[in-house]
């Protein structure tokens, strides 16, 4: 069945005749000989058609179709006049006549316009219901909704939206949204602004807001997304709110990440790595950050982008030692389908992802020669190849990378190419190993404890005194990191409100009675070994030069003169 017809007529012979060409055709047909009984019709059927005649007793067409509006009926209405009145025709599509056939009807004129009024319930049907999925969507969704116009128009929000912005809804759609908010949205203005300019999506930006209708300060995290529909037609924007106050493991971890000063440490060279970072952030310039494992690189990474000009489009991380030289291949620049084995569809690569932002390629001194020839291209002409595709794309997006690596080292034995290499490291950030920066040490103590605290429900008020001395003497060969795992791991066995030697691993309690086992005559024999060379000294001893400090104060070892 194609479809059910409501027939209106008032003459009967048009009304079969009518019947008889539908049903040949294949669709369900019903009959009204006046306006009142089509109603009634329309009211326990359902139809997806009206055909009606302009002209009959008691109901003109035109007031039949302003009736149809009334109730709220959505069947297309195609109005049958005697004769070619313009003025009444004009009329009935003002008030939403689909369309209007004038008698004589001829069979194929009115195939003609059933079929286009069928495609168009059919059209109509399925916005509805999508509307419907939308509405519903936007109701019991908990994050708030806001949808505007490629003009900045409010055209759709829902209940959070409301609370949040502390208007009713009605008040909200059909106004500007750069006019109507309070200047406390500022971020949700430079968001929405951002996505309809570039029609590039933003995700998981963080802001903070000072409202007067929230108790405390509102921690939210927006996404904002272009609206595009199937053909293809540019209709605004969408942003959506989530409140993240109450959350505390993601506030602690977004705090974390998303300033230079975030970072911890006082140390005289983490000062100067903080005033490059100042330096950098507003530029485009490509970074090489270098260290051992551990030291915080990628922390570094964030902050530049976290604090520049690009801090709305995406951060994108990959770390190059994780995935075989094909499969990284495909992950930094995306594949088309069927270009291996495996590809069943199109892929978008990480570089396409951070389009206008930034890209964080970890381990860079790890990748094969001949995807450094594809990110030199990268570097070169901004502009890349998708695995299985000659056509290329271009890009804008900041390279940042790391590597714990020896890059220098590697040229010499051929597995980096130097123009490579001096493309990426434009400028270098090189991060110190942690035993270099001791003075940071209590500072990262203190942070991982009020970190742990939060993780473990906990309240340990810090180290012991003997445990601090232990971590200041230690090598730390894993940096940060260690220190981080080895304070959550006493934090396991800690049933105090203090870490104590008895919470450590085993080469810290190792460490503690060697510590004790120096005597003077110890350290004076090393000192003359070494020709009071200190470092060399310490050495020899195998402690760090600041246990040796430590030892020449406690022993009153003053200077060579004094022996």
């Amino acid at each position: 069945m194609k479809g059910s017809i409501l027939v209106i007529d008032d003459e009967e012979n048009i009304r079969l005749i009518l019947k008889t060409i539908l049903e040949k055709e294949g669709y369900e047909v019903y009959i009204a000989e006046d306006h009142a009984s089509g109603l009634t019709v329309l009211s326990s059927i359902y139809i997806d058609v009206i055909i009606c005649d302009i002209i009959m007793p008691n109901m003109t067409g035109i007031e039949f179709l302003e009736e149809v509006k009334s109730k709220k009926f959505r069947q297309p209405v195609i109005m049958i006049t005697g004769y070619p009145d313009i003025n009444t025709a004009s009329a009935a599509l003002r008030l939403g006549a689909f369309d209007y056939i004038s008698k004589p009807i001829f069979r194929e004129t009115l195939l003609h316009v059933v079929n286009l009024a069928i495609r168009h319930k059919m059209i109509d049907d399925e916005n509805q219901l999508s509307k419907r999925y939308l509405e519903a969507i936007f109701k019991n969704v908990h994050e708030g909704i806001v949808s505007v116009n490629p003009h900045m128009i409010i055209t759709r929000a829902n209940k959070a939206i409301e609370k949040l912005f502390n208007r009713p809804i009605d008040e909200l759609i059909g106004k500007n949204i750069q006019k109507i908010l309070d200047p406390a949205f500022i971020s949700f203005i430079e968001v929405l602004e951002k996505t309809i300019q570039n029609k590039l999506s933003i995700r998981e930006y963080r802001t903070e807001l000072s409202l007067q209708n929230y108790k405390e300060k509102v921690v939210a995290i927006i996404n904002s997304s272009p609206l595009i529909d199937n053909d293809g037609s540019f209709l605004g924007a969408v942003l959506v709110v989530r409140d993240i106050s109450r959350l505390s493991h993601l506030e602690n971890k977004l705090l974390e990440r998303q300033s230079f000063y975030k970072i911890i440490g006082k140390n005289k060279k983490m000062e100067e790595i903080y005033s490059l970072i100042e330096s950098l952030a507003p530029t485009d310039t490509t970074v090489l950050i270098t260290g051992k494992s551990g030291t915080g690189k990628e922390r570094i990474a964030e902050a530049i982008h976290y604090t520049g000009h690009r801090v709305l489009a995406p951060f994108v991380k990959v770390n190059c030692n994780a995935l075989s030289e094909s499969l990284l291949e495909s992950e930094l620049f995306g594949h088309v389908a069927g270009s291996f084995t495996g590809a069943s569809k199109d892929k978008i690569g990480r570089f396409q992802m951070a389009e206008g932002g930034t890209i964080f390629l970890d381990e860079i001194g790890d990748i094969s020669k001949s995807l450094q020839l594809k990110l030199l291209r990268v570097l070169q002409e901004k502009e890349f190849e998708r695995v299985g595709e000659g056509k290329p794309i271009k890009l804008d997006v900041r390279v940042i990378a790391a590597t714990n690596s020896n890059l220098k080292e590697k040229i010499r034995e051929g597995k980096i190419r130097e123009d490579i290499y001096y493309r990426l490291n434009v400028v270098e950030i090189h991060l110190p190993d942690l035993k270099d920066r001791f003075e940071d040490i209590p500072l990262l103590v203190t942070h991982f404890c009020n970190k742990f605290n939060n993780k473990f429900h906990k309240n340990i008020i810090g180290v012991s005194e003997q445990v601090m001395q232990l971590f200041l003497d230690y090598s730390w060969p894993g940096n940060i990191r260690e220190l981080e795992h080895i304070i959550e791991r006493a934090y396991i066995f800690c049933k105090s409100d203090t870490i104590t030697i008895d919470n450590l691993p085993a080469q810290f309690k190792n460490s503690a009675l060697q510590y004790d086992q120096f005597s003077d005559k110890l350290i004076i024999d090393a000192l003359t070994k070494a020709k009071w060379n200190r470092t060399k000294a310490a050495k020899i001893l195998n402690i760090s030069r600041q246990t040796l400090y430590r030892k020449i104060k406690e022993f009153n070892i003053s200077s060579k003169s004094d022996l």
